[in-house]
C-alpha cells in the first residue's frame, strides 16, 4: 500500500550511499549448468546472495520510510502547534482591538481550522509511520501475528 502512494514535497534530503563489500563466489567446475553438461561454471552461493541482500534492501526500504514518515509527523506538530498559537493571538487581538474586531475574528476562526487540519495529518502520518514499522519488522524476519 505504501507503494501506491507517491507524495512531492519542497523538502528532500539526499544522502551518498555507502559502498557495500563484494561478497566472494565460489565456482565448481563438476556442477552442471543449465545445459547439462560438465565443466560449466555455476554460481552456488548467488541464490543465497540474491535473498540476503533482497531482505537487507527491503528492511532498508521500510526503515528509510518509517524516518520519512516521523520527520513529515514532527513537522505537522509544529505546524498545529504554530496554527494554535496564531488563533491564539488572533483571539487576544480581536478584544485589544475593538475596531478591527470581526477581521481578528475571522483570522482566529482560521487559524483554528488550520490547526485542527495540521492534527488530522499527524494523525495520519503516525499511521502511516506505525505501518511501515510492522513493514520493517516483517521484512527483518520477525513473526507477525494475526489477530483474527
Amino acid at each position: 500500500m505504501a507503494e501506491e502512494k507517491h507524495h512531492h514535497h519542497l523538502f528532500h534530503h539526499h544522502k551518498a550511499e555507502e559502498e557495500k563489500p563484494v561478497e566472494a563466489v565460489t565456482y565448481s567446475e563438476t556442477a552442471y549448468g543449465s545445459g547439462g553438461r560438465t565443466g560449466q561454471y555455476y554460481n552456488q552461493s548467488t541464490e543465497a546472495v540474491g535473498y540476503a541482500e533482497n531482505k537487507n534492501n527491503e528492511y532498508e526500504k521500510y526503515e528509510k520510510e518509517e524516518k520519512h514518515h516521523k520527520h513529515k509527523e514532527h513537522l505537522g506538530e509544529m505546524g498545529a502547534a504554530a496554527a494554535g498559537a496564531f488563533a491564539l493571538y488572533e483571539k487576544h487581538e480581536a478584544k485589544k482591538d475593538p475596531e478591527h474586531k470581526h477581521k481578528h475574528k475571522i483570522e482566529e476562526e482560521v487559524a483554528a481550522a488550520v490547526a485542527v487540519g495540521s492534527g488530522g495529518y499527524v494523525f495520519h502520518e503516525h499511521h502511516e509511520k506505525k505501518e511501515a514499522e510492522e513493514e520493517e519488522k516483517r521484512a527483518e524476519g520477525k513473526k507477525h501475528h494475526h489477530l483474527f
